[in-house]
């Protein structure tokens, strides 16, 4: 959304730096700057990423600076190895502050991830866009504010979509909402609930609803987790009733690295075809291997009905054999490109021509 010129000074940035030395918007004066909050765990900031990272290297030299601001949703997500790992994994070129204490955050008066906020070169706030999506408006005015210092640059055509997901078209279907599986925030099934910061033993009752999890087996209930207490023999297990095209969940390996955690979708070994990527096969049986704290892409079903309403309920199942594995959140996405929408096909053949 843009912003009448000269109306919100944008506030000074202060803390710990990575790909930069301390900067200060007072001296990127003259330039465009954008402020991306993100957090390097957040689906939806993953997937503005391709869109940044692309808008740096055509404009960087143009004018544009890009800052991003990665505040934290989970504790682990504040250290510093953690989020260099990220940016490095994400090939993010530009520079990060590590705003872990929210200051920067207060200071917008933020309150998304991912959230844009366009500077103009005299240092008031134009533009801003929360969560995904409007990326060619999001260009247009970035174009918009580098013709202010040089009316006569020379730019380029807004970037063509990356995913058939951002095409006009595309539909976001009702999905399972993000779901926490810490006690402060979480849903839990079992009719015992959570113990909070204890050790106890679950037991599946005979029915399960959808959109809150389920466990079985030991586990230990913290503020922002679950954390497995399983053996081999005695694994800890997680199911959910879900809806969606894509599943994601945060982990961390608390204890030791790697920890193997068997995936299964509706009672079997996950198909090939419908496995994020970071799920391998192994022995007909389908695994993620926990190294980092991070999100784990565990499915990505292409079973997925447009013309249908979205996607069927589908049954997760993981089961890990050791101790120390802790469970964050759940994410899913549901946005697909359906072709029978009236107009569809002509919008994005236009939209691929330029």
């Amino acid at each position: 959304m843009q912003i009448e010129k000269g109306r919100i000074h944008a506030p000074e940035i202060s803390s710990e730096w990575l790909n930069s030395p301390p900067l200060t918007l007072r001296e990127l004066r003259g330039r465009v700057v954008l402020i991306d909050f993100w957090d390097y765990t957040c689906v939806n900031c993953i997937r503005t990423l391709p869109y940044l990272v692309e808008w740096d290297r055509r404009y960087r030299d143009l004018g544009l600076t890009i800052i991003g601001a990665h505040a934290p949703e989970f504790q682990f997500a504040r250290t510093l190895d953690f989020v260099g790992d990220a940016i490095a994994r994400f090939q993010i070129p530009y520079p990060v502050v590590l705003d872990n204490d929210y200051r920067i955050w207060q200071a917008f008066a933020n309150k998304y991830w991912p959230a844009k906020y366009l500077i103009d070169k005299d240092g008031y706030v134009r533009y801003f866009q929360f969560g995904e999506g409007d990326y060619s408006a999001t260009e247009l005015t970035i174009q918009e504010l580098l013709r202010e210092i040089q009316p006569a640059l020379s730019l380029p055509a807004p970037l063509l979509p990356f995913r058939e997901a951002d095409r006009p078209g595309a539909v976001c279907y009702r999905v399972t909402p993000e779901l926490y599986l810490g006690y402060d925030r979480g849903k839990i099934g079992n009719p015992s609930g959570f113990r909070n910061g204890s050790l106890a033993h679950y037991e599946l009752p005979e029915t399960r609803c959808p959109d809150v999890f389920f466990v079985a087996g030991f586990w230990t209930s913290q503020a922002e987790f679950m954390e497995t207490a399983g053996t081999p023999q005695n694994p800890s297990r997680l199911l959910l009733a879900y809806t969606a095209k894509e599943v994601n969940l945060v982990m961390a390996p608390h204890n030791v690295e790697p920890i193997r955690v068997e995936v299964r979708q509706d009672g079997h070994p996950v198909l090939p075809e419908d496995a994020g990527e970071d799920l391998v096969r192994i022995d007909v049986r389908t695994w993620v291997e926990v190294t980092v704290p991070r999100m784990y892409r565990l499915i990505n079903n292409q079973r997925f009905d447009v013309s249908a309403g979205g996607a069927a309920a589908r049954e997760l199942e993981l089961s890990c054999g050791a101790a120390g594995l802790g469970c964050y959140a759940f994410t899913f996405v549901s946005c697909a490109l359906d072709s029978a929408a009236p107009g569809a096909s002509e919008q994005m053949s236009e939209r691929m021509n330029g």
